[in-house]
């Protein structure tokens, strides 16, 4: 019963005028937890008041990201952490309901599909063909470069939805594939571009005395699912007057791609209104 009087009295209180009185209000309120959205929610359709209606939405915003957070460092802390439920957990900042369940659902009916025309006579090439057919012919995947102007095309539940998405939003998507097939695809660490690598063997069984582009038996851009030779890098390095190094072609680890995805998805957001999303999502970016 104190409890649920304390609560009271805080909703009370989140019209206050004083800023001071309001952010100490909603730091106890936010302390609650998750418990507390269905009052926040009954208190917003009871509130004509539209500057009210703004703060109980913030309030509500601030809970969920606090409980991202938690499930962010979670997702940091494992030993080999998915690479989906990392770009999932993006997605949950802006659709904190999210059903990942169904996101995951069509992921697996791509994959099941791409799996039924693999076979073990495949070469590389022939595999990523059968990968790209599957993807971008019969699912429709259809890339755009990246603009920040479409957040959306940064988060996976959208790409799988709507089969629209951007280089990296596909790239993580096409990674996860290749991971669950037991394809050596890896995103590589070429300057200005999000680009993947078909390496000889899987990351880790690699010879470490050799350089690591021989690693790689060619490129794809996950745009269209584009091939790439070494040729084609060197070429590409060479017009944006960038030095070639090892660096680049050695492949990124999890949380390297879901912090670059991050980063990019903050830029949408670098303007007055929605600065503080801003800030938050650079705050998620350092935790990995």
């Amino acid at each position: 019963m104190p409890e649920k009087n304390e609560i009271a009295a805080l909703l009370h209180l989140i019209d206050d005028p004083d800023l001071e009185v309001f952010e100490t209000v909603a730091t106890r309120i936010v302390g609650y937890g998750e418990k507390i959205i269905p009052n926040l929610e009954s208190l917003w359709e009871e509130t004509p008041n539209e500057a009210v209606q703004e703060r109980i939405e913030l309030l509500i915003h601030r809970v969920h990201y606090q409980r991202l957070q938690a499930d962010f460092r979670q997702w940091a802390s494992a030993a080999d952490p998915d690479i989906l439920q990392g770009a999932l957990l993006v997605a949950r900042y802006r659709f904190p309901g999210l059903p990942s369940d169904n996101v995951l659902y069509e992921i697996d009916k791509i994959k099941r599909n791409i799996w039924l025309e693999l076979n073990n006579y495949l070469t590389p090439l022939e595999q990523v063909n059968v990968l790209n057919s599957m993807v971008y012919s019969y699912f429709g995947m259809k890339g755009s470069e990246i603009s920040y102007g479409r957040p959306n095309q940064f988060f996976i539940n959208h790409v799988v939805e709507t089969r629209k998405g951007n280089a990296i939003s596909i790239g993580i998507l096409y990674q996860a594939l290749c991971k669950q097939l037991d394809i050596p695809v890896g995103t590589v660490n070429i300057p200005k571009q999000f680009i993947m690598g078909y390496f000889n063997q899987l990351p880790g069984f690699q010879d470490a005395g050799s350089p690591p582009c021989e690693h790689i038996q060619f490129f794809i851009d996950p745009l269209q699912g584009q091939i790439y030779t070494q040729k084609d890098i060197e070429t590409y390095l060479k017009r944006v007057n960038i030095t070639s190094e090892d660096a680049f072609f050695r492949p990124l680890d999890t949380k390297s791609i879901v912090r670059l995805l991050i980063t990019e998805l903050a830029k949408c957001y670098e303007n007055d209104k929605d600065h503080y999303r801003y800030e938050e999502l650079l705050n998620l970016a350092e935790m990995l």
